[in-house]
């Protein structure tokens, strides 16, 4: 099956949806599919590429894809052959949504995959959506999680919206626990450092466990992660006092994750508008209680009081928290639990759902496909089926562009 995989946000920049879209294109490819990621994020700043899945990096410009960019991902899909297209969409991604449409008037088997949690609508992110969901051949929604498709459903109306969850590999995040018991308590929360991971309320937080669990015993706090709030995070660390005991790690590997998450023993998700939460999923993997805000996509895979905890406030998170850091046992059952129950979302499983999602794509792009053949057959030549060279996403003027970029992610 030849697959195409469009997404505004890829490696090398990080984040869930990057990595995410990576992984499966890989495993797609291991599986003998013919895989091709579509983004429009630059490669990195040595020009070095080591993409191990065959990319095509169209323009931007301001974290943005470029009008010839947007057309030339409508030509691309229109032209290229494809069996079937995966778009990726964040709370604002004009490449993904013109490939969607281009898809459509294709006739092509379309999937389209929602990566964020959106609160608040704005007509950015309804207009060109709703266009998208509108006319007879429109795409499979999903999302990764049951938080980010309710919140689709509210944005697209009565498209029905399935869950297509994140996919890990729990056996390698399984490492035996070095915490020992003789050295500090150690917390442990990985993100990106940007506003909507809420990385400063993560530090309140933190000096607010400091205050509640006794003073005599010792604690550790590791943020992992970089971004663009970077240096804000570490004058507020600073200023908050946490130099002593709150370390910025910064960009670490998997591997070195999985090191730190071995001599951790508490995970926190502060994130409000968490989509899914892979950093959260793989510290359970590695069997660590996780406390997470109950209004993101963490509790499709953590039961509230068995695997860690969901709250509602900051200041319940910082409460529950240093109750479970006083509480040996407590936290040695949560970890226990992890061992012992593997996540719904393996790769195998997600895989297996994405190929049905394939099959029922294809199913819903037949009767469009078969009424253009035959006008292809009545003409007696190829019918153009792509979208114009000015491609309209639903925005009225150019400046709509620059004022959406502050939604997104």
């Amino acid at each position: 099956m030849r697959i195409a995989h469009v997404t505004d946000c890829y490696l090398p920049r990080l984040g869930g949806i990057e990595m995410q879209v990576h992984d499966l294109a890989l495993r797609q490819q291991e599986a003998g599919h013919d895989v091709v990621v579509i983004t429009s994020t630059p490669p990195a700043a040595s020009g070095e590429v080591a993409d191990d899945v065959p990319v095509l990096r169209l323009a931007s410009a301001f974290g943005q894809p470029t009008v010839a960019s947007l057309s030339e991902v409508a030509r691309v899909v229109r032209t290229a052959r494809f069996d079937v297209l995966h778009a990726h969409s964040s709370a604002f991604s004009a490449l993904a949504w013109s490939a969607t449409r281009a898809a459509a008037r294709r006739s092509l088997p379309c999937v389209l995959t929602m990566h964020s949690v959106v609160v608040r609508p704005t007509r950015f992110l309804t207009a060109p959506l709703r266009l998208v969901a509108s006319g007879e051949n429109r795409p499979v929604w999903t999302a990764v999680s049951q938080s980010a498709a309710r919140s689709l459903q509210r944005t697209v109306g009565a498209q029905q919206v399935g869950v297509l969850p994140n996919g890990i590999d729990p056996q390698q995040w399984q490492t035996p626990s070095s915490a020992d018991g003789h050295g500090p308590l150690t917390i442990v929360s990985v993100m990106r450092l940007a506003h909507r991971k809420r990385p400063l309320a993560l530090l309140r937080i933190l000096r607010s466990v400091r205050e509640q669990v006794p003073a005599d015993i010792p604690l550790r706090a590791v943020i992992v992660g970089s971004g663009p709030m970077a240096q804000a995070v570490g004058r507020r660390l600073r200023f908050e006092g946490l130099h002593g005991w709150v370390e910025l790690a910064g960009r670490l590997d998997r591997e070195q994750i999985r090191d730190l998450y071995a001599t951790a023993d508490l995970y926190l998700a502060p994130a409000e508008l968490e989509s899914f939460g892979i950093a959260a999923l793989e510290a359970r993997c590695a069997g660590l209680p996780v406390v997470a805000m109950a209004c993101g996509g963490v509790g499709d895979f953590v039961q509230d009081g068995v695997g860690g905890r969901l709250v509602d406030s900051d200041a319940q998170m910082a409460q529950v928290a240093a109750q479970l850091l006083t509480d040996h046992d407590r936290r040695l059952a949560m970890r226990e639990h992890h061992r012992r129950t593997a996540p719904t979302m393996t790769w195998p499983a997600v895989l297996s759902q994405t190929m049905r999602l394939y099959a029922v794509a294809g199913v819903r792009a037949q009767p469009a496909l078969a009424r253009a053949r035959r006008q292809e057959a009545e003409v007696g030549h190829d019918i153009d089926l792509g979208v114009d060279h000015d491609i309209d996403l639903g925005i009225d003027a150019p400046g709509d562009l620059v004022d959406a970029r502050n939604v997104a992610p």
